[in-house]
């Protein structure tokens, strides 16, 4: 049996199952006149952008004296890169697997989020998808399989029972959400945050979406080189305010 959502319908059922949900305690609000001071580098999955963007800004505004610049691409990417010496103090992971690639720089994460899939299609769907099955004969862009999003969609379709010959493996989630809105594809899989105030695509919930969670983890590097601000900034994320802005972006409580 099918789900099929449009946009309005999908944020409705998005509030509706995070109201559901029991959100952990969250810790305390950064607030002003916290101390800390200069530049933090946050390393985060693409998937996180629209709502990292509004919580860097929220987190400026409490620390003035505080500037964040944040990097977003496909999780496995990230890792490699902070595995590499890349100059980060926060890594934000779609999953678990990829943080636990640098455990010897990110000692203490903490899952903050979760997300699970959706089909996402072009305004009208011009290649009339209604579930999981119809990928094997469309043109189908996905995540890679290192990529948080491509594992997730591997086992969603491997549970279906469904094979599906990519027309291309994308590095990271945007680029799957971003072809299939240009029309360039028939459908892909996406996380269920990134249709979220879309009108270019449509989305439909497949069946078994929900056995299928990414959990996201936050960590403050070891060799951060703010220190202070990094554990700020991850300080903030688990916060209300942080959770906040996570559960209007279509986020799941962890």
């Amino acid at each position: 049996m099918r789900h099929t959502l449009r946009l309005p319908v999908l944020l409705a059922v998005t509030a509706a199952v995070l109201t559901a949900c029991a959100a952990p305690a969250p810790s305390e609000d950064t607030s002003a006149g916290s101390g800390v001071s200069g530049t933090v580098e946050v390393y985060a999955a693409a998937s996180l952008q629209r709502s990292f963007d509004e919580i860097a800004a929220a987190f400026e505004e409490d620390n003035p004296d505080v500037q964040v610049t944040a990097v977003y691409d496909g999780s496995s990417t990230l890792a490699t890169q902070i595995g590499e010496g890349a100059p980060a103090d926060v890594f934000a992971s779609a999953d678990e697997k990829n943080m636990a690639k640098v455990a010897d720089r990110a000692p203490d994460p903490q899952v903050f989020a979760g997300n699970t899939l959706v089909i996402v299609v072009p305004a009208g769907n011009p290649g009339a998808v209604d579930d999981l099955a119809d990928l094997a004969g469309v043109t189908t862009v996905l995540c890679a399989p290192e990529v948080p999003c491509g594992a997730a969609s591997a086992t969603l379709l491997s549970n279906a029972g469904v094979a599906v010959t990519p027309a291309s493996a994308e590095q990271n989630v945007t680029a799957v959400l971003t072809k299939v809105a240009a029309g360039e594809a028939d459908a892909g899989l996406v996380y269920a945050t990134d249709v979220v105030g879309r009108d270019d695509v449509e989305a439909i919930v497949p069946d078994g979406a929900a056995d299928v969670v990414n959990r996201y983890p936050i960590a403050a590097l070891a060799d951060a080189r703010n220190p202070d601000a990094a554990a700020a900034f991850v300080d903030f994320v688990l916060s209300a305010r942080g959770q906040e802005i996570l559960s209007a972006a279509g986020f799941r409580a962890p």
